[in-house]
């Protein structure tokens, strides 16, 4: 699906790529506007009164209200970042720093991304809040049944991601809210692996807080968004303070900031990096959310199939709903394998992927991770397969 699109699969048609979980390729769409800003209006926002700057101004805005429709939001409840793992930080820094207490409870799993776990370590370290962990069922998923036996009267905040990197189960995060607002509790959503993959409304789930980054889906790396809800916005702190976020500083009793979302959008931001989410957006949403979540899920299938054939192969995550697959191959080394998929020119990812307490739940530390996209075939994941079929010859060739 719309492979012309992107130069890396035209020129290089024995690339076969599988690792976009981690970052996803870039359609032509996306670079050529990034090269027309550098090459023709490579000027700053909201700081210049000519033409070239009201140009720049122009496809900022558009982004910021484009991203919005995206997840079915307000162009002021938008926020850009770095990325999620930037967006998580500021939720936690300037916000739940001040919205905690001691002795308040975060719910999160075991099968968090890094990002999602290690801020809300550092508020037990430093107001020494409780983080406790929602347990998983026999597939390693999140079960409303198991999050409403997780809350206690100290829970304040649910943060899950809305695809997991790892085990790639899609949590019910609007059953969650409904049940977590009922409980005066907040939910953070880590939708680094949900929003690039499949249709996000963000007033149909209620989520109080999303995160998510341009670079898995389509979009340059370095950029990224917070959505906070309207209501709350009031009571995020600024984390970073500086050029462009405020209207007047004449002392340090008399200092007046802009209003959301640009009081949290301090100095020079990443401009390039905010036109081309603009056009992946506009891109991902001209094929359609729900037609790739169903291409995705049409090819997991597949593959899952084919894994299946290989009494040697154990996968870690035989139902999901996305296009996350996990698996080991018995007695050979997850990075092993990936050495001797490079060979062939397949694109893996092997490891911990970042989930370093999945361990806990899964008694597995290391595993060959793919992760499909629209642009992925069947015969793709034939090919992988196939070199997958022959358990001698992983063994003889992954050391040579």
């Amino acid at each position: 699906m719309n492979r012309s699109d992107f130069s890396l699969l035209v020129n290089n048609k024995d690339i076969i790529y599988f690792d976009n979980g981690a970052t996803t390729l870039k359609p032509k769409c996306v670079i050529d506007s990034i090269d027309d800003y550098y090459n023709n209006y490579s000027v700053n926002v909201h700081r210049g009164e000519y033409d070239l700057s009201f140009k720049a101004d122009e496809i900022y805005n558009e982004a910021r209200e484009n991203v919005a429709k995206f997840i079915n939001a307000k162009s002021n409840e938008i926020i850009f970042t770095s990325g999620t793992t930037d967006s998580i930080n500021f939720v936690v820094d300037g916000f739940m720093k001040s919205y905690l207490h001691e002795g308040d409870e975060v719910l999160i799993t075991y099968a968090e991304h890094a990002s999602n776990v290690l801020p809300w370590f550092n508020l037990v370290n430093d107001i020494h809040i409780k983080v406790s962990y929602i347990p998983l069922d026999s597939n390693y998923h999140v079960t409303l049944d198991n999050v409403k036996k997780s809350i206690t009267k100290n829970t304040k905040v649910i943060s899950l991601a809305g695809i997991t990197n790892v085990i790639g189960d899609v949590r019910p995060i609007k059953e969650i809210c409904i049940l977590a607002h009922k409980n005066n509790i907040l939910v953070l959503e880590d939708g680094a692996q949900s929003v690039p993959h499949m249709k996000c409304d963000v007033k149909d789930s209620d989520v109080d807080f999303l995160c998510f980054s341009g670079h898995k889906m389509c979009g340059p790396t370095g950029i990224g968004v917070l959505y906070i809800k309207e209501s709350l916005e009031d009571k995020l702190k600024p984390v970073r303070l500086g050029g462009g976020m405020n209207e007047s500083f004449d002392s340090p009793s008399d200092i007046c900031l802009k209003d959301a979302p640009i009081r949290y959008e301090a100095g020079t931001p990443n401009i390039a990096g905010i036109i081309g989410l603009n056009s992946a957006v506009k891109y991902l949403s001209s094929i359609g959310m729900d037609k790739i979540h169903e291409h995705e899920c049409m090819l997991k299938t597949h593959l899952v199939k084919r894994l299946k054939e290989y009494k040697y192969i154990k996968l870690l995550n035989n139902i999901n709903d996305s296009g996350i697959v996990s698996f080991n191959i018995d007695n050979i080394f997850s990075q092993d394998v990936g050495y001797y998929l490079n060979k062939y020119h397949i694109c893996v990812r092997t490891g911990n992927h970042c989930a370093k307490i999945l361990k806990y739940e899964t008694n597995v530390t290391q595993t060959v991770r793919v992760s499909l996209y629209f642009y992925n075939t069947i015969e793709e994941i034939d090919k992988l397969c196939d070199l997958l079929s022959d358990y001698d010859k992983i063994r003889k060739e992954m050391i040579i």
